[in-house]
């Protein structure tokens, strides 16, 4: 069922014009890769100083006022690019474990992040301008985002090469 739908979005005109763009398709991964480096690394920044190894002297809410309006910015382009360039080879990356996993370690790294923001994020009060009391769950949830985000860059670059398929 689900091959039948890669096979149907491969079909559709817009997606054969953007595959077969002399442009289009290179664009949309230079872009897809400007834009990730823009979310990744603004990420890390705040996530350094959620797993205490940087930014000691910034206040958390204060370096995530300043960084989540470009964060949001990047992955917003980046889901936009990313998803245009699924759309334009479907066929291409159903069969690709490495972009499964790099799919599965994104939805894992937004549970993160969401999970972090209902519960620990609630008592920011608290430990937010002194790194030294930052809460373990905060330390975790950085650490565990660096990681994630890692294996998402990693596995998407990865999805590039041709190794590692099924049918």
């Amino acid at each position: 069922m689900i091959r039948s739908w890669f096979d149907w979005v491969d079909t559709f005109p817009t997606s054969i014009a953007l595959r077969e763009s002399s442009y289009g398709y290179t664009i949309l991964l230079t872009s897809h890769v400007v834009t990730m480096c823009l979310f990744a690394g603004l990420v890390i920044m705040m996530d350094l100083r959620l797993a205490g190894l940087g930014n000691f002297r910034t206040p958390f809410t204060q370096l995530q006022k300043r960084l989540f309006p470009w964060q949001a910015t990047g992955l917003t382009f980046n889901a936009i690019s990313g998803t245009l360039l699924f759309y334009s080879q479907p066929l291409r990356y159903y069969g690709k474990v490495l972009f499964w996993t790099k799919i599965a370690l994104l939805i894992v790294a937004g549970l993160n992040a969401l999970a972090f923001h209902v519960t620990t994020y609630k008592s920011v009060a608290d430990w937010d301008a002194n790194p030294a009391i930052t809460p373990k769950a905060a330390r975790w949830a950085g650490i565990a985002s660096l990681a994630l985000w890692a294996g998402v860059i990693i596995f998407g670059r990865l999805t590039a090469y041709n190794w590692l398929t099924y049918n």
